[in-house]
């Protein structure tokens, strides 16, 4: 820790200085009888103080939290001398606020003393944090010096975005060959029901539907669809957000594209993450548990971060975009590179949804007419987007203020059903 005098010593030192010299200058022994106390205290406490001898250990709950989670936090103190006064803050990172406790506080501590700090930290916003730097100042008996110094007692916070709640799931126009919960478009082994037929050599017995058989006088048995797994990437796009001092596009969006990613995995599908923005970060297609948390660290990480660099499909690795994989893809349609990436995913034939967290709750129409007319303007040139990607066969979902993320997918799970439809 550092040293450094109080201004009480800059005050006692110029009064004694004075004192002194006016003694001398004009010899008057009585000024350095009045001088004679601060010069008297300044010794003391140059004779006296020493620095403190403390100890400091910090704790935390757990280092994975949901947003909104309060955690419990405890700093231990231990004084090897005693403190006169000690004052410490935890630096919080933004994000991060105290719900419980002092933050700063100040405590007096005597020799060989042991004192324990109780804080409730509450996580305001999703986000990957490290917390453990403790900032110390402690003063002396006389207050004529403190000590200033930084303990880091590093722990690492993953606070994961709160889900939102969805009754279902898209559902995918194929499936894969594995195992899964996804009802296959395809007949075969499975438990639900397609339709009946003949019976044909080579046929299992537990499939004939003795019901109809007997009613029709020959042996007709069931078809079923088999239950298949399927291939999701969720389509982060990074590149632009609109945003408040307490919410944006790009918070709304991470929410979704968690929620996306749980509710898929549980579903025992393939889930993998494309981070389309100023960099380009993606994940394997992968199942379980271990998945879901490489999924939601890695959405963690993502910021917008400004480039000016023109990006297509092309840079996203091959495997990561396997055939007959359901994109579905999280954006605000600001950026003109994103939107161009997602009309490039749908020429090449991919399986594309859109969720679009609307940007207009962020925008306010300014108040001349030229800005009001702009705002039109801008308002139409969204909705001509909409109706571009929907007249390529691509269901797009608004997602705002005035409904939930569940009622913007049950509109588009009602769009792919009637496009489904057209296409047998």
């Amino acid at each position: 820790m550092t040293r450094r005098a109080s201004p009480r010593v800059v005050a006692y030192a110029a009064l004694a200085a004075l004192g002194l010299l006016g003694a001398l200058a004009l010899r008057r022994p009585e000024l350095a009888a009045l001088a004679a106390p601060f010069a008297g205290v300044l010794a003391l406490g140059l004779a006296t103080t020493r620095p403190p001898e403390l100890g400091l250990w910090l704790t935390v709950e757990r280092e994975r939290a949901i947003e909104g989670d309060e955690l419990k936090t405890t700093i231990e103190l231990n004084a090897g001398t005693a403190v006169e006064r000690l004052e410490l803050v935890l630096a919080l990172p933004g994000g991060l606020e105290t719900a419980e406790g002092e933050n700063p506080v100040s405590v007096r501590l005597g020799a060989d003393e042991e004192r324990t700090l109780e804080l409730t930290l509450r996580c305001d916003r999703w986000g990957s944090y490290e917390l453990g730097d403790v900032y110390l100042r402690a003063r002396d008996r006389l207050g004529l010096f403190f000590w200033e110094g930084r303990v880091r007692r590093p722990h690492r916070l993953r606070a994961y975005p709160s889900p939102e709640r969805l009754q279902h799931m898209l559902e995918p126009l194929e499936t894969q060959a594995y195992a899964g919960n996804q009802v296959a478009r395809v007949k075969g082994d499975g438990l639900e029901f397609a339709d009946t037929r003949l019976y044909v050599p080579g046929d299992r017995l537990r499939s004939i539907n003795w019901r109809a058989s007997a009613r029709r006088g020959e042996l007709i048995v069931n078809d079923r669809y088999p239950e298949r797994n399927t291939d999701v990437i969720v389509f982060l796009d990074s590149f632009a957000e609109a945003r408040t001092l307490e919410e944006s596009t790009l918070d709304r969006a991470v929410r979704a594209t968690a929620t996306f990613a749980a509710m898929s995995l549980d579903r025992r599908d393939r889930v993998g993450l494309v981070t389309f923005g100023g960099v380009l970060r993606w994940l394997m297609p992968g199942s379980g548990l271990q998945q879901r948390y490489r999924l939601v660290d890695a959405v963690l990480e993502t910021e917008v971060e400004f480039s000016y660099a023109w990006k297509d499909v092309n840079v996203i690795p091959a495997r990561v975009l396997p055939p007959k994989a359901l994109v579905v893809a999280v954006t605000p349609l600001l950026d003109p590179r994103s939107v161009g990436a997602l009309l490039d995913l749908r020429a090449r034939g991919y399986d594309l949804a859109v969720v679009e967290v609307s940007p207009v709750p962020f925008v306010e129409a300014g108040e001349s007419e030229t800005d009001q007319l702009a705002y039109r303007l801008w308002l139409l040139r969204r909705d001509e987007l909409r109706s571009r990607f929907e007249r390529l066969g691509v269901a797009v979902a608004r997602w705002d203020d005035e409904a939930p993320l569940a009622a913007a997918v049950e509109g588009v799970r009602a769009f792919r059903r009637h496009a489904l439809r057209g296409r047998r």
